[in-house]
């Protein structure tokens, strides 16, 4: 009988232990800020929901963009 890997302890010196690489922080936009999303094109920022959305007039469309903020990139 086997025990499974996730079982297992290792020494916190271990090479094992290693932590994932640490996101990045996410964008921070400011009402007013010019935007270019991959699926709806340039925008601009009218609104501002903490760290969580942001709304964007996409040429009389407006949208709201969650985070993470993976498609939208400040410009």
């Amino acid at each position: 009988m086997t025990k499974s890997a996730g079982s297992r302890r290792h020494l916190p010196s271990s090479p094992f232990n290693r932590q994932g690489p640490a996101s990045p922080p996410p964008e921070q936009f400011d009402v007013g800020d010019r935007v270019s999303h991959d699926q709806f094109g340039l925008g601009r920022v009218i609104g501002v929901e903490g760290e969580h959305a942001v709304l964007i007039d996409f040429s009389g469309r407006q949208g709201r963009i969650l985070s993470p903020f993976s498609k939208l990139t400040k410009l």
